[in-house]
C-alpha cells in the first residue's frame, strides 16, 4: 500500500507541476514558435488531466507530504503539502478536462490574434495556479495559490492590453479580488490564533475549541467567505466579472467554467464541517447568495453583449452554489451544481467564441440573427448548454438547480422563491439570446457570410455538450458527486415544488419568444437594468469623490503641511537662529572679552536671584 502510495504522490506531483514547467519553457524557449507554443500547454494539460483520471479510478485517499516551508516548532507551522480526498479527487477531473478542451479550442480561437505563445504561456500558469488551490491541505498553501490564480487572471484578461478597456478590466479584478481577499486573509489569522494550526485536518479536529466561542468562529468564517465573494464574484464585488469580458473568449470560459469563479464555492465546501457549526455564518452566506442570485438574473435580461449575458449568468449560478452552501446538509450540494455548470457555461462561452469568430469579433446579439442556418454545430450545442442552464427536464443543470431549490424551501421561504424567481429569469434571458442571435433573418451583411468554426474548435463544443446534457443523471453522479455527501433531502419534499421549478422554466421560455421572435431591438428598456442597478456608477462616484477627494486632501497636507511647516518651516527656523548667532561671531578680541564679561555677570545676577 506505501508503494502505490508513494507512486500516487509522484504522480500528483507531476500533474501539479506541468502546466508550471509549459509556462516557464514557452517564455523562455518557445516564444517565437506559435505551434510549439501551443503543444506545450495542450501536452501540460493533457498530463495533467491523464493524472486526474488516474488517480480519480484508484479512488484511494492519501496526503502527499511536502517540504517544511516555515518551521517554528508548535508555535507556527506551515508545509507545502497537499491533500488527495473525494473533494480533490472530483474538482482535479473537471479542472483538468475542461482547461484542455479550452487549451484546444484557443489553438482555433487564437490563430491570427497577438501575443500567441504568451496566451498560452497564461493558460498553463492559470492551470497551474488553479490546481494549487484544490490540491492544498493548508490555508497557507491554498492562499498562496489564489493569489497565483488572481495575478495570472489579471494578465488573461488584459491579454489584449493595447485597448484601455481591458487593461482597465484586468486591474479591476485585480483590485476587486484584493479587496475580499484582505477580509480572507484576516478569517485565516483569526482560525489559527484560535486553534493553533492552519491545516484543514487540524482547524477541523479543533472544533471543540469554538463551542465556548461561537462569535469567534462566525467571525472568522464571514471573513474567510469575503474571498468567496471576491473571487465568486458575489454581490456587492461582482462588477469585476462582467467587465472581464474583454479578455479572450477561452479566458472568459475557463475562469467562469470551473477554475477561478469556481474556487471560492470549492473553498466553502472544503471548509463545510466548520460552516456547520456556525448557524450565523451560514445564515450571512445564504442572503448573500440569494441576493446575488436573483440580482445578476435581473441584470441579464438587458444585456445585449452576447458574453456579458453569459458574464451575468454566471454569477447568477454562482450565487446558486453559495445558497446551497447556507441551505443544504452537506457540501455535495453546491459541488454538484458545480459539477454540472461547469461543463454547460464552458459550453456556452466557447459557443459565444464560435460566433465572435464568425462574425469577425461582433458581439452585439442584435447585428446577428439566423447564425443557426450559417452555423449548425454551433447553433446545437449551444442549444445543448442554455437547456441545461435555463433547467430543462432531462438535461443536467434541472438536477442540481431542482435540488437546492429543494433545500431552500425546507429551509426558508423567502430564499425559495427568490431563486425560483431567478430561475425563470434565467430561462428568460438565454432563450433571448437564442432568439435574437441564431433565429429570425440575418440583420447584417456579418450574419448573413457567417461561416462554421473549424473543427478544431466545434470538436471541444461538441464533447462538451455531452456533459452538458448527462452529467446529473444519477449514473455520473454516482461517481464523481455521491462520495462528497449525502444528496438526501432532510424530509419528504412535496412534488409541487418540483412543479414550480418547471413552470417557471416554461413561462420564461414562452414568454422570450413571444417577446423576441419577430423583434428587430429589444422592445423592452429598463433603464435600472441596463445600468446594472447603477451600481458601477456608485462606485466610479466613490473613486473620484471619495477616494479621489481623500488623495486631494492628503496630497494638500503633504505638501503644505508637512513639508511645507514642519520640515521647511523647521529647516527655516532652525536656519533664522543660525543667522542671528552669526553676528556674534565678530573676530575682535576686545568684543569676546565684552561677551565674556557679560556672561558671568549674568551668571552671577542669577545665582543671586536664586539664593
Amino acid at each position: 500500500m506505501n508503494l502505490i502510495t508513494s507512486h500516487l504522490s509522484a504522480l500528483v506531483w507531476t500533474l501539479y507541476l506541468a502546466p508550471l514547467v509549459a509556462a516557464g519553457s514557452i517564455l523562455c524557449i518557445t516564444q517565437r514558435n506559435k505551434g510549439a507554443a501551443a503543444s506545450l500547454a495542450i501536452v501540460a494539460s493533457m498530463i495533467s488531466c491523464l493524472g486526474s483520471w488516474i488517480i480519480f479510478f484508484k479512488g484511494t485517499d492519501f496526503a502527499v507530504e511536502g517540504i517544511k516551508w516555515i518551521d517554528f516548532g508548535e508555535a507556527l507551522s506551515i508545509p507545502i503539502g497537499m491533500i488527495v480526498d473525494p473533494l480533490s479527487r472530483t474538482m482535479l477531473v473537471v479542472v483538468t478536462s475542461i482547461a484542455t478542451l479550452v487549451f484546444i479550442y484557443s489553438i482555433g480561437y487564437m490563430r491570427e490574434e497577438s501575443g500567441y505563445a504568451r496566451f498560452f504561456a497564461g493558460l498553463a500558469f492559470f492551470l497551474f495556479s488553479m490546481l494549487g488551490i484544490v490540491l492544498a491541505n493548508n490555508f497557507i498553501m491554498l492562499f498562496i495559490s489564489w493569489e497565483l490564480v488572481g495575478f495570472s487572471s489579471y494578465l488573461l484578461i488584459m491579454h489584449f492590453f493595447e485597448k484601455n478597456s481591458a487593461a482597465d478590466a484586468g486591474k479591476q479584478a485585480f483590485i476587486v479580488n484584493r479587496i475580499g481577499d484582505f477580509g480572507f486573509l484576516i478569517g485565516i489569522l483569526l482560525l489559527w490564533v484560535a486553534t493553533g494550526g492552519i491545516s484543514f485536518s487540524t482547524i477541523n479536529h479543533s472544533l471543540s475549541l469554538f463551542s465556548q466561542h461561537p462569535t469567534l468562529l462566525a467571525c472568522s468564517l464571514v471573513f474567510i467567505f469575503c474571498g468567496t465573494v471576491g473571487k465568486s464574484a458575489q454581490f456587492p464585488l461582482h462588477v469585476w466579472l462582467p467587465n472581464s469580458m474583454e479578455g479572450p473568449t477561452p479566458v472568459s470560459s475557463l475562469l467562469h467554467a470551473a477554475t477561478m469563479v469556481a474556487a471560492g464555492v470549492y473553498m466553502l465546501a472544503r471548509i463545510f464541517p466548520l460552516l456547520s457549526f456556525s448557524p450565523g455564518a451560514r445564515e450571512v452566506i445564504l442572503w448573500v447568495g440569494a441576493i446575488t442570485t436573483l440580482g445578476a438574473a435581473f441584470l441579464g435580461t438587458q444585456q445585449n453583449d452576447f458574453k456579458r449575458v453569459l458574464a451575468y449568468s454566471t454569477i447568477s449560478q454562482l450565487g446558486y452554489m453559495v445558497t446551497a452552501v447556507g441551505v443544504a446538509t452537506t457540501a455535495a450540494v453546491p459541488m454538484f451544481h458545480l459539477f454540472t455548470h461547469a461543463f454547460f457555461k464552458c459550453l456556452l462561452f466557447l459557443t459565444s467564441g464560435s460566433v465572435m469568430v464568425s462574425m469577425h469579433h461582433e458581439l452585439n446579439i442584435w447585428k446577428m440573427g439566423g447564425l443557426r442556418k450559417r452555423m449548425p454545430i454551433t447553433f446545437v450545442t449551444f442549444l445543448c448548454g442554455m437547456l441545461a442552464l435555463a433547467g430543462c427536464p432531462f438535461f443536467s443543470g434541472s438536477f442540481s438547480k431542482d435540488l437546492i431549490m429543494k433545500f431552500a424551501f425546507e429551509q426558508n421561504k423567502i430564499v425559495f422563491w427568490m431563486i425560483v424567481t431567478a430561475a425563470g429569469l434565467t430561462a428568460f434571458y438565454i432563450t433571448r439570446v437564442c432568439i435574437v442571435a441564431f433565429f429570425g433573418t440575418p440583420r447584417t451583411e456579418q450574419a448573413r457570410t457567417a461561416p462554421e468554426s473549424p473543427l478544431v474548435m466545434t470538436i471541444p463544443l461538441i464533447m462538451l455538450s455531452i456533459p452538458a446534457i448527462f452529467s446529473g443523471y444519477p449514473l455520473i453522479t454516482r461517481y464523481f458527486i455521491a462520495p462528497l455527501g449525502s444528496l438526501e433531502l432532510p424530509k419528504e419534499t412535496p412534488a409541487y415544488v418540483e412543479l414550480i421549478f418547471i413552470l417557471f422554466f416554461l413561462v420564461g421560455t414562452v414568454t422570450a419568444w413571444a417577446i423576441y421572435r419577430k423583434a428587430s431591438k429589444d422592445p423592452i428598456e429598463i433603464p435600472l437594468l441596463v445600468n446594472r442597478f447603477y451600481i458601477d456608477a456608485l462606485y466610479d462616484w466613490c473613486v473620484e469623490k471619495i477616494q479621489g477627494g481623500f488623495a486631494n486632501a492628503m496630497a494638500f497636507i503633504d505638501r503644505w503641511v508637512i513639508d511645507g511647516f514642519i520640515v521647511q518651516g523647521i529647516a527655516s527656523l532652525i536656519w533664522s537662529f543660525g543667522f542671528v548667532l552669526r553676528f556674534l561671531q565678530v573676530g575682535n578680541l576686545q568684543a569676546y572679552t565684552l561677551f565674556l564679561g557679560g556672561g558671568v555677570i549674568g551668571i552671577i545676577v542669577l545665582l543671586m536671584r536664586i539664593h
